[in-house]
């Protein structure tokens, strides 16, 4: 079997996957009622209630700049990678 496109760049999702499990036992009693969705999507979702909107939803994710950053240590160049992971989290 050929491999995946996420293994060849270095990504183990039986590993992921496993985090994964464990966070969700771990998260299990943290919830709150406003959370929406479920631990795994690329975003986390929280019913805001404020009075000026209609069905708030603040959406929160965090990224990371993996392929980005091997490139920079290929091209010994890491001024940009500070700036991209802001632009990712913010």
């Amino acid at each position: 079997m050929a491999k995946s496109a996420y293994a060849k760049a270095g990504v183990n999702l039986e590993a992921s996957n496993h985090l994964k499990s464990g966070l969700l036992k771990m998260l299990g009693d943290a919830s709150r009622p406003e959370v929406l969705g479920k631990v795994g999507g690329f975003g986390g979702l929280f019913a805001l209630k404020p009075k000026k909107y209609k069905q708030p939803i603040l959406v929160s994710s965090v990224d990371g700049v993996g392929t980005k950053l091997k490139v920079a240590f290929a091209m010994n160049r890491h001024h940009t990678i500070g700036q991209d992971l802001v632009n990712h989290c913010v």
